[in-house]
């Protein structure tokens, strides 16, 4: 029985498994044998086998992967956000290959992968599924483009596909400290009360994995799932903007309904509507901030400002500008938010905001 088959028997086992006291170890055991095989799906079939892929070299500030099922506009859009045409077409299938644009907004060079549409079963490798999927894998915000015209199942089927290959969309990593150890046995504590997992429940899962000895310590109160996805280790966990297209084609009322959803844009891309909102809220998810250097007794630098992620210290700054100018740092002077006033003299920890101006003076 190969893997898809052994998969699809643990689906339907879990599907018509009642969900009580009796049975949760039971489902337990089966959710840790389904993330096992399914990791096994992502890994090559041969060790040095290449994949027939259609990755591009990761260039820019960020990367945006832009999925989506066939027609719903996202060629269209790639060439309206982009200097990139990417072929539109009113018919299925018309991008059959990963296509790259550069959005340029406040000065941060930002890569839009088109990729191709995504059809049901793309996890197990139907379409091109697999391939886009690892692309995805490698972004860091997923923008996930939907049709306002169809019934919101497209969202659900796309999440469970996202789902069965380990991304994680706007969740952040389980706090679980999870460590493999030579013995001992498994060593279970937590700094919280369980209401959703326990510690028969961990062992259960540890063993189907063939875990023995390890030391588990939950922070916060997880699921079995979550739990599930620390052992795995390789669940990669994203932003994600449901960009709803066409909405000139539906009711006021509809478009109010999917703009008040959580994570979710509403725009026209045929019509040029609400675009400007959507760069604001992929600039806002992506967390980047310009920050502008200055010479002394010169004016700022606001051609030429460093695009960098948000929570970046002044040590980041001065790696950004060239690489030994943090070992020969003496002292910077900020103007900005970030400041209690301008311009104060600040170390190399200082944590830097949008906008600010720095002034970095060597030993």
């Amino acid at each position: 029985m190969g893997i898809l088959e052994k998969i699809s028997d643990i689906e339907k086992e879990i599907a018509k498994t009642q969900k009580n006291k009796a049975t949760e170890y039971h489902l337990g055991l089966l959710k840790a044998k389904l993330a096992k095989y399914r990791s096994q799906l992502l890994e090559p079939s041969k060790k040095g086998e290449k994949g027939e892929g259609f990755d591009v070299l990761k260039s820019g500030d960020a990367r945006i992967a832009l999925i989506g099922f066939p027609s719903v506009g996202k060629s269209t859009l790639l060439s309206t956000l982009t200097k990139t045409e990417s072929e539109a077409a009113n018919y299925e299938f018309t991008t059959l290959t990963c296509i790259p644009g550069v959005i340029e907004y406040k000065g941060a060079n930002i890569q839009l992968l088109d990729l191709p549409g995504i059809i049901e079963g793309a996890a197990q490798g139907k379409g091109r599924g697999r391939q886009v999927i690892a692309v995805a894998r490698t972004a860091d915000l997923v923008l996930m483009m939907l049709d306002a015209t169809k019934p919101n199942v497209h969202r659900e089927l796309l999440e469970y596909e996202l789902e069965s290959v380990g991304l994680r969309l706007n969740k952040r990593k389980p706090n679980i400290y999870f460590k493999i150890k030579k013995g001992g046995g498994v060593s279970f504590n937590a700094t919280c009360t369980l209401t959703r997992c326990n510690e028969k429940m961990v062992q259960t899962i540890l063993h189907s994995f063939k875990i023995f000895n390890a030391e588990v310590l939950f922070r916060e109160d997880c699921t079995e799932d979550e739990f599930i996805d620390v052992v795995t280790g390789n669940r990669i966990y994203l932003p994600c903007i449901y960009v709803y297209n066409k909405i000139d084609q539906i009711s006021i009322e509809e478009v109010d309904r999917l703009a008040r959803q959580d994570f979710s844009v509403v725009v026209s891309c045929n019509m040029h509507l609400n675009l400007d909102y959507l760069l604001e809220v992929l600039w806002e998810h992506l967390m980047l901030i310009r920050v502008y250097t200055k010479k002394p007794g010169a004016p700022p630098d606001f051609d030429d400002g460093l695009i960098l992620r948000r929570g970046v210290s002044v040590e980041h700054v001065c790696h950004a500008i060239h690489r030994t100018l943090a070992d020969q740092f003496k002292y910077a002077l900020v103007w900005g938010t970030s400041t209690k006033y301008s311009p104060q003299r600040v170390g190399i920890s200082h944590i830097m905001q949008d906008e600010d101006v720095i002034q970095v003076v060597k030993k």
